[in-house]
């Protein structure tokens, strides 16, 4: 129903307001975010007025290049200096190459992983896995999460037996999801789905029981029936939340996956460092636990935060941060 969103914007009931920068005179004055930079500080600047469809005022290219250039160089500090202390002291020391390898003995396990293909291998192996287990969730979480927050009988109902199930750890299931699914791809995908399952409901919950019930209300004395109900006020509303569940779930998912993959299957990240380990092959368990974190922030940093900050400025709480 393409009125409803306008009418509802036209009423006395408003969303919870959004962030507000203070002019120098102390005023606080509202915005509409849809686009953002950062000033030096790292402090996230929202400019565009999203309503009346204009360009904001953008601060220039080269200046937000720069931060981003210097931020990400701020980033992967840390990891140049661990990666020097490791050049010179596991040499400097003579440290057996059985309990710690060389970074070049690592160097070269990765790139032996290239070109044979196994690497490549294991991580496609892993991202799908990822990529399946969630995606299932999803599919059931967001709805469910929903209903039990327009519903207080199915959330009541239903919140006792989400407390219990969504404290037992991804790998606890494992034993069970091997006899049910036997080793391999459905038995670590199950894992992955309760990772997700019950932290993205939780958080869809939190976002509809977040709404307030005059913006829904009025939905409905404008004449919206359940479908518009849903795509234009719960699920927008809903949204950030469900988007920081995704964010937090995967992470649980991902630690789930390599404890899964070392014991249910015979390809993966994880299954790579298990069976290195039968071998005395320390540089290619180090290699490993360099890719899983490596594929992790790139997976958090380029796609997850971005999302999760993109939901935020469009239809959540935006703030300088």
């Amino acid at each position: 129903m393409p009125g409803v969103t306008q009418a509802i914007a036209q009423t006395p009931v408003h969303w919870p307001k959004p962030a507000q920068l203070a002019p120098s005179g102390g005023q606080r004055k509202r915005e509409r975010p849809a686009a953002h930079a950062s000033d030096a500080g790292g402090n996230m600047l929202v400019f565009t007025d999203r309503g009346a469809g204009r360009p904001g005022a953008f601060r220039s290219g080269a200046a937000v290049m720069r931060h981003w250039v210097s931020s990400s160089l701020w980033f992967c500090a840390p990891f140049a200096v661990l990666l020097v202390l490791w050049a010179v002291l596991v040499p400097y020391f003579d440290v057996n190459p059985r309990l710690f390898p060389h970074l070049d003995a690592v160097v070269q396990a990765g790139l032996d992983g290239i070109k044979d293909g196994t690497l490549i291998q294991h991580i496609g192996a892993s991202l799908l896995r990822v990529t399946v287990g969630t995606l299932l969730a999803l599919v059931f979480a967001i709805p469910l999460g929903i209903a039990m927050g327009v519903s207080p009988a199915v959330s009541g109902f239903l919140t006792p037996p989400f407390r219990f199930f969504s404290v037992l750890a991804g790998i606890a299931w494992i034993p069970v999801a091997s006899l049910w699914f036997g080793y391999g791809f459905g038995a670590i995908t199950f894992v992955i789905f309760n990772a997700v399952f019950f932290i993205v409901t939780y958080n869809t919950l939190l976002g509809v029981s977040t709404i307030p019930l005059q913006v829904r209300h009025a939905a409905a004395s404008l004449g919206a029936g359940r479908w518009a109900m849903l795509t234009e006020v719960l699920l927008p509303g809903a949204l950030p939340n469900i988007v920081t569940g995704i964010r937090t779930g995967l992470g649980f998912a991902w630690r789930g996956l390599i404890a899964a993959e070392m014991i249910a299957t015979n390809v993966g990240l994880g299954y790579m460092l298990f069976v290195a380990r039968d071998f005395y092959k320390t540089e290619v368990i180090v290699l490993g636990m360099i890719v899983i974190g490596v594929l992790w922030l790139l997976l958090d940093r380029l796609l997850l935060a971005p999302i999760e900050r993109a939901t935020s400025e469009r239809w959540g709480m935006v703030q300088r941060a």
